[in-house]
């Protein structure tokens, strides 16, 4: 395992699974949430060629990786790239179960009080999934997890989770 795509609903646990590949592994741990929104309230997303800049240096800076998120469209960017994809297709009600018990992201919000405040929206948004038409819905991680050619993985639960099959590094 040395480059890894990893995506699904928030609250699905990519950020922790991926966290875990890294160490595993050695890899370097890239969360597209770092790089997709500008620094500004209220939130809005950067052009896509300032991410695929970001991107690019992550990818230049580290021969083995792993990179997660809910953007399909940073995905489609460094598919090619990519040997092996994870789709956490948890349920709803698991990703809202998980966004209820996750730890401070101190990386994303200045504070467990910040982060605690957005939850009653986050939880909408993670309902909103399977019916979005958008690159955080369903239907585009389910195209994309279709259109991938390399070695695959669907997680359908937290359980699963626990039980990835991953390969050494030679």
């Amino acid at each position: 395992m040395k480059r890894v795509l990893i995506f699904g609903n928030s609250g699905a646990g990519k950020s922790t699974l991926a966290g875990a590949i890294a160490r595993q592994y050695e890899l370097a741990h890239l969360d597209l949430d770092t790089l997709a929104w500008e620094a500004e309230m209220p939130p809005r997303r950067k052009d896509l060629k300032a991410s695929a800049k970001l991107i690019e240096d992550f990818i230049q800076a580290n021969e083995c990786w792993v990179i997660e998120g809910c953007y399909a469209d940073l995905l489609e960017l460094v598919a090619e790239q990519a040997e092996e994809i994870i789709f956490m297709n948890l349920s709803v009600e698991q990703c809202q179960t998980n966004a209820r018990a996750r730890p401070w992201e101190p990386h994303k919000y200045p504070s467990r009080e910040a982060q605690d405040a957005n939850l009653a929206m986050l939880l909408d948004w993670i309902a909103e999934y399977p019916e979005r038409d958008d690159v955080f819905s369903l239907q585009a991680h389910q195209a994309f997890y279709d259109r991938f050619k390399g070695q695959k993985q669907m997680i359908l639960d937290n359980e699963n989770n626990k039980n990835i099959k991953t390969e050494p590094l030679p």
